[in-house]
């Protein structure tokens, strides 16, 4: 039996039946089932009164990321922010502007490892986090207490404000898409409508709701009516990724930013044999691809489209300074070290396995190393621009 939250369901019914001709964009309906303030998934965070945060991200959740393997995946991020404060002059203000930190998981580790091997760079520190859901905020607040640590809004932080670095990991794949196919030779766009009493949504096709979709394939010269292309081929379009570089882009004014996601190339994500897109949804650990059960307790995601966040950046100014994938990141940055120096620790067999698998995960080429790590930057000199960053050393 799908596991729905009756009162997001009501609420996107309603949402549907007062819209024009009584359906909405996926986009809209991705919005609601996970951040409507009250009852989608990163807002609420349980199917039960008695479920925790703890319970939807982790071992016992619907999903993991890298932090919740290895304290080491914030350490050897630490490395490399302490090398771009280097970089930027030493600055004794430095913001590390993190965007959906998710538990605290990977601040409390970059915190930790800087205070401890770079007191100069941690007093410079000034760890912002951008949050929308209040049970996120609950959980970083709680596993951060002690380090300096502010929460805000976007609205908070002034344009071109920041010197330092936005980070985000496994942000963007979980922003709104709008689902886009092919019929007849003609681009149009998919829509959620009510559904019947077996089925609680359905979908339709219908003109695209914005200029921006054609906009979106001129950007990344991309022709969905071409030969290649079959019909019926569906596909996603993540306009709130470009939205969201424009806003960072906007706050930034010396420094990098440092996006780390699942996703590909443009020419691999628009592949004529992709032809379903890479929506997916998880629950309990287990994948699929129905949007359409589970609605406000699964979390959706799509992969990235890294060449629309290079093209884009290009035209707000930033420079593309390396895309590489995680495994090689953290290797340059030296957890290749750090796996060869368990060989020759003592301790518990059982814990030292346990922390060599959990590493070896972390640049697993075909998991979580294949991830992209894309770093841009902006009002860095030309002398600044050509120092090489050590996790991009292994990808030139």
């Amino acid at each position: 039996m799908d596991n729905n939250n009756l009162e997001l369901v009501a609420t996107i019914v309603d949402r549907i039946k007062n819209a024009p001709e009584q359906q909405i964009t996926f986009a809209e309906y991705m919005e609601l089932v996970l951040y409507h303030p009250q009852h989608g998934y990163y807002a609420s965070n349980a199917d039960s009164p008695g479920e925790t945060l703890r319970e939807r991200i982790g071992e016992r959740g619907d999903f993991l990321t890298s932090p919740h393997l290895a304290d080491d995946f914030g350490e050897m991020l630490a490395i490399q922010l302490e090398q771009i404060w280097q970089i930027l002059g030493a600055p004794a203000l430095f913001s590390i502007v993190e965007m959906g930190a998710g538990q605290g998981l990977l601040a409390a580790q970059v915190l930790a490892y800087s205070q401890k091997e770079y007191p100069d760079f941690f007093r410079s520190i000034d760890y912002i986090i951008i949050e929308t859901a209040p049970a996120m905020i609950a959980a970083q607040q709680g596993r951060l207490l002690d380090l300096p640590v502010r929460w805000c809004n976007w609205d908070d932080l002034p344009d071109r404000s920041i010197v330092g670095c936005f980070l985000s990991n496994e942000l963007i794949d979980a922003l709104p898409v709008h689902q886009v196919i092919v019929t007849n030779n003609k681009l149009q766009e998919i829509y959620v409508t009510v559904g019947d009493r077996d089925r609680v949504f359905n979908e339709s096709i219908d003109e695209l709701s914005t200029d921006k979709l054609t906009e979106y394939w001129q950007l990344n010269r991309i022709n969905l009516l071409s030969d290649r292309y079959s019909d019926n081929y569906r596909t996603e379009v993540n306009l709130s990724a470009l939205s969201w570089l424009e806003r960072v882009s906007n706050k930034l004014q010396r420094g990098y930013i440092i996006s780390i996601d699942y996703g590909y190339s443009a020419d691999r994500y628009y592949n004529p044999m992709r032809d379903r897109g890479t929506l997916q949804c998880y629950y309990q650990h287990a994948h699929h691809n129905d949007p359409y059960i589970n609605i406000g307790n699964q979390d959706l995601t799509a992969h990235v489209d890294f060449t629309a966040l290079q093209n884009q950046g290009e035209l707000l100014g930033l420079q593309t300074v390396g895309f590489t994938q995680q495994g090689m990141f953290l290797m340059a940055l030296g957890l290749g070290e750090r796996i060869a120096a368990i060989s020759s620790s003592s301790g518990d067999i059982q814990s030292l396995l346990r922390r060599r698998q959990n590493l070896h995960q972390l640049i697993d080429p075909i998991g979580l190393g294949k991830f992209g790590i894309l770093i841009q930057s902006q009002g860095l000199t030309s002398a600044e621009r050509e120092i090489v960053l050590i996790g991009l050393s292994m990808s030139l």
